[in-house]
């Protein structure tokens, strides 16, 4: 698994500011931040409280929700697709437009909506190291219906719709898709999570948008709640500090993820996506994979079949795959 890592210009802005904080009072915020998360994650709730929150989040959480994002965005990025503004809400200190910079260098107006005063702060100086960032708007507000916002041809909300109340999540949704050209939602790789994303994907299809990723058709997601839920995995690089901070002594960790991309266009998008680690033996891969014919299907593949065979060898976790017909034809 290819490990993601902070663009350069991030990792040093972010080392400088995190160097004003002892590193074991980082750890301590970082460890009561996690219990706050975990004891408001059904109802959601504001979990940063100063500084020194903000700074542990940062040392924390900031790499991992860049490589999730930076994970969806780029399976996200379909052919033709090039967009010149980004809308990211609730974006905390700018991971996901960091993200969304690094997957489409196109991009040129960059607008952050984020409630804390502290995330913002951080996330402006931060985004100073970067060229195509420094100019980004940074507006202090919660999302809600009615908010005023740009049209934009990116919007993103990255591990911020589940922190809302349950009951505000379906308008701050519709929010989100209204002069957007593509969504992207990511939420964490667990059942709540996947139950968010479900949620916001039925909002989305139900106003007309193409879902392009992880989906490979806009039907109901076949993947029945309780019994099972579709989620992905990245692999992050760890600096020393993120090691200390966390208390760990792996050089890298594995982050799951939901996400839904939706289009307004109808982009083409993969025939298939494949939704569980690969298995290999010898001479075969076995593939579960979610098909455009709205099932998830277990696929085997044989060295007998050749190209095919090279192709699942080196197909990952979250990757397309191809459609019967294309290439795609399985025992």
């Amino acid at each position: 698994m290819n490990a993601y890592a902070l663009p350069g210009e991030l990792r040093a802005a972010l080392d400088r500011e995190l160097a004003r904080h002892p590193a074991h009072d980082l750890a301590d915020a970082a460890a009561r931040l996690t219990e706050r998360y975990r004891a408001g994650a059904a109802t959601g709730g504001v979990h940063l409280r100063g500084e020194a929150d903000v700074a542990a989040y940062a040392a924390v959480r900031m790499p991992a929700t860049y490589a999730a994002t930076a994970a969806a965005l780029r399976r996200a990025a379909v052919p033709g697709f090039l967009p010149r503004s980004h809308l990211d809400a609730g974006g905390g200190t700018g991971a996901a437009v960091w993200a969304a910079a690094t997957t489409w260098p196109s991009i040129e107006e960059v607008t952050v909506v984020e409630r804390d005063p502290h995330a913002i702060g951080l996330g402006r100086r931060l985004a100073r190291a970067s060229p195509a960032l420094s100019g980004a708007t940074w507006r202090r507000a919660s999302v809600r219906p009615g908010l005023d916002r740009p049209a934009a041809d990116l919007v993103t909300m990255a591990y911020a719709l589940g922190e809302l109340p349950p009951e505000d999540r379906p308008g701050a949704v519709r929010w989100l898709a209204a002069d957007a050209a593509m969504v992207v939602v990511v939420e964490p790789g667990t059942p709540s999570g996947y139950a968010t994303i479900a949620a916001a994907r039925e909002i989305l299809a139900g106003r007309g948008m193409t879902i392009v990723a992880p989906c490979p058709h806009d039907g109901p997601c076949p993947i029945r709640q309780g019994e099972d839920w579709c989620h992905f995995s990245v692999r992050l690089s760890r600096s020393a500090l993120h090691r200390r901070v966390k208390a760990g002594t792996l050089g890298f960790e594995d982050e799951r993820f939901s996400y839904v991309a939706a289009t307004t266009s109808r982009w083409p998008r993969a025939g298939g996506r494949v939704v569980r680690h690969p298995r290999s033996r010898k001479g075969m891969v076995s593939l579960r994979v979610c098909t455009d014919e709205e099932a998830v299907r277990d696929v085997t593949v044989s060295r007998r079949q050749g190209g095919l065979y090279r192709l699942a060898r080196d197909t990952g976790w979250g990757d397309s795959w191809p459609r019967a017909g294309d290439g795609g034809d399985v025992s």
